[in-house]
C-alpha cells in the first residue's frame, strides 16, 4: 500500500509542477481546457480548488497558488479567459503605452466575437485586423491608433491631443495609421476626431505632451516674460526667460522613451550650460500637474538669484 500511495503522490506532484510551470508563462494562471490536457478531471479541479491551490478568476481560468497582483499578470489572466483573438483595448490599452499613470479597472478588451465575461468590460468589433494589435510582453494590446479610436469619445480635446503628442514623441503613431483606422471604422464615434487629429498634426510633434498647458501655467502663478520653442547654443529648448537666463525643459522619462534618450537630453543640458552659462531646470510631468505651486516658487527663486 505505502508503494501505491507513493506513486500517487509522486504523480500528484510531477503534475502540480507541470501546472505551475504553465502558470510561470501566463501570468500565474492557466485554463480549464489546459488543465484537462494535463490529465485533470473535474474531480482533481474541484480538490485543488478546495485545497486553495487553484483559485477561480474568471469563467475557465484559474490563478495559481496565489492571486497576481501586478497588473500585466491580471491582464494575461483576463486574455486568456476572453480567448486568443481578444485584446486588450481602451484605458488598458492606454495603461499599458503609458497614456495613464495607472491601471483602472475593471479591465477593458476587444474581441471580434460577443462575449461576456464577469468581471471585464468587453466591445465586440467586427472590423478587427491584424494591423489593429500589437503584441508586447506576451499580450495582446490595441494598436496607439485604435487605442486612441476607442478612447476619443471619453476624454476632452485636450487629453486626447496630449495623448497623440506622447505616442507622436514616442514614433508609436503617425498620420496614416490615424485616418487608416478612422476609414475603417467610420461609425466609430471616435472616426471623426482622429481625423480632425490628423489634419491638425504639424510635422513635429510638440517635445514634451503637457506643453500646451505651461502659457496657463505661467499665467497663472505670474512669470516673467519667456520664449518657448527658441535655440540656443544650437539646441531647441523648451522654455527660454531673459534676460534672467534660465532653460526651463517640460519633457521627463515618458518622453524620452529610452534610458540612452534620457541620458543624452542630460549632456545636453550640460553642454548648454558649458558653452552658455545657462542653466537647465526639469520639471516632469507629475510635478507639473500634481505640484504646480512648487514648481513655479522653484522658477521664481531660481530667477529672482539670477
Amino acid at each position: 500500500m505505502s508503494d501505491v500511495r507513493n506513486a500517487r503522490e509522486r504523480c500528484f506532484s510531477d503534475v502540480n509542477g507541470r501546472i505551475a510551470a504553465l502558470a510561470r508563462e501566463q501570468g500565474g494562471h492557466v485554463t480549464s481546457a489546459q488543465l484537462r490536457a494535463l490529465g485533470l478531471g473535474r474531480g482533481a479541479v474541484r480538490s485543488r480548488t478546495a485545497q486553495g491551490w487553484l483559485i477561480r478568476v474568471h469563467r475557465g481560468v484559474y490563478a495559481v497558488g496565489h492571486l497576481p497582483t501586478g497588473p500585466l499578470d491580471r491582464a494575461r489572466g483576463a486574455l486568456l479567459a476572453v480567448g486568443s483573438r481578444s485584446a486588450l483595448m481602451g484605458r488598458s490599452a492606454a495603461a499599458y503605452w503609458r497614456l495613464y499613470e495607472r491601471w483602472v479597472y475593471p479591465l477593458q478588451l476587444i474581441s471580434p466575437l460577443r462575449r461576456r465575461i464577469p468581471g471585464l468590460q468587453m466591445q465586440t468589433c467586427a472590423t478587427l485586423l491584424g494591423r489593429d494589435i500589437r503584441i508586447r510582453e506576451g499580450l495582446r494590446i490595441t494598436s496607439p491608433a485604435r487605442t486612441l479610436l476607442d478612447l476619443a469619445p471619453h476624454v476632452d480635446e485636450r487629453t486626447l491631443h496630449r495623448f497623440h503628442n506622447e505616442l507622436r514623441m514616442r514614433r508609436l503613431i503617425n498620420n496614416a495609421q490615424l485616418l487608416d483606422v478612422a476609414d475603417r471604422n467610420p461609425t466609430h464615434p471616435g472616426a471623426i476626431r482622429l481625423r480632425e487629429l490628423a489634419g491638425a498634426s504639424k510635422k513635429e510633434a510638440k517635445r514634451s505632451g503637457w506643453e500646451g498647458d505651461w502659457p496657463r501655467f505661467a499665467e497663472r502663478h505670474k512669470l516673467p516674460p519667456y520664449e518657448m520653442n527658441v535655440h540656443v547654443a544650437g539646441e531647441r529648448v523648451d522654455v527660454l526667460f531673459t534676460p534672467e537666463r534660465l532653460v526651463v525643459e517640460l519633457d521627463g522619462w515618458d518622453t524620452h522613451g529610452t534610458r540612452l534618450a534620457y541620458e543624452v537630453d542630460r549632456g545636453r543640458d550640460a553642454e548648454i550650460l558649458a558653452r552658455t552659462g545657462i542653466p537647465t531646470m526639469r520639471i516632469t510631468y507629475r510635478g507639473f500637474h500634481r505640484q504646480p505651486a512648487v514648481q513655479a516658487a522653484r522658477i521664481t527663486a531660481i530667477l529672482d538669484r539670477r
